[in-house]
């Protein structure tokens, strides 16, 4: 009888796993549809973290809390599973913020300014080759305006996770920083290089996140101002060199002088 259920369980294992790629990774409308619920709750989860952070600590959002875990720790449990190589997704960083965000989720006492290590939930989900691709395909708004909603989303994940890795080293010790308020705006005004100076960070540590702040947030925001300004291009291979943008209306490569064939949407 026992080897009987081991033999069920063997053979009904990788069928689980199979589903599982197949709307994970597979190019189905089901699958669509399942990544886009996987985008859309992240964001709501997003919201949530942000609008929580500013109210004291209430059983209602530590049992909301705990709701939102399990359902990130069944996502990552089912990533694992039909993971090519498990050791290399629980060495990835992004799968290291995961396991930060499950353990705030289900033991927020234990480290709520973390939380927002959530936030790259949504960053991953973006740059997702199959999503950002569907994404291209579905909606004529991110086609136009790819490179600028991917910089605007790399620079408030940045800010964001700063403002919670900040509160969470200072609050204590800082007189300043008394809450997440204190931390955004600090995080803020260092990273537009504004430097009011009437909050500073404590410690070696402290000058060191400020320092971090300072040129990768930096960096961030002029790429947002880069995309925003530059002419607008359009992403097309050339097929003689090689070239990736291109102008909207081009009909000749500007490296090679290849002809191209943009697709155009026209007009209605």
């Amino acid at each position: 009888m026992e080897g009987s259920r081991t033999e069920t369980a063997t053979t009904t294992r990788p069928g689980a796993i199979a589903r599982l790629s197949a709307i994970y990774d597979g190019d189905t409308a089901r699958a669509h549809r399942f990544r886009y619920g996987l985008l859309i709750f992240d964001l709501v989860t997003v919201g949530f973290v942000i609008f929580t952070s500013f109210l004291p600590p209430l059983a209602i959002v530590e049992a909301i809390d705990r709701v939102f875990g399990i359902f990130i720790l069944a996502d990552f449990v089912a990533r694992l599973a039909i993971a090519p190589s498990r050791l290399r997704f629980l060495v990835n960083p992004v799968t290291l913020a995961d396991i930060a965000a499950i353990a705030s989720f289900l033991a927020p006492v234990a480290g709520e300014g973390f939380g927002f290590l959530r936030i790259l939930r949504t960053l991953r989900l973006l740059r997702t080759y199959q999503l950002v691709d569907r994404l291209r395909a579905d909606f004529a708004v991110f086609r136009r305006h790819e490179d600028v909603l991917i910089a605007t989303v790399n620079l408030f994940v940045f800010l964001f996770v700063m403002t919670g890795i900040i509160y969470v080293t200072q609050h204590h010790t800082n007189p300043d920083i008394r809450n997440y308020a204190d931390a955004l705006y600090f995080t803020v005004t260092t990273l537009t290089t504004t430097g009011f100076g009437d909050i500073t960070l404590h410690g070696t540590s402290g000058r060191m996140l400020a320092v971090a702040v300072m040129i990768f947030g930096v960096t961030l925001f002029l790429r947002l101002l880069q995309v925003l300004f530059r002419p607008p291009k359009v992403h097309y291979t050339c097929r003689e060199c090689g070239l990736s943008l291109h102008d909207a209306d081009a009909i000749h490569c500007k490296h090679c002088g290849a002809k191209v064939r943009i697709e155009t949407e026209g007009f209605n």
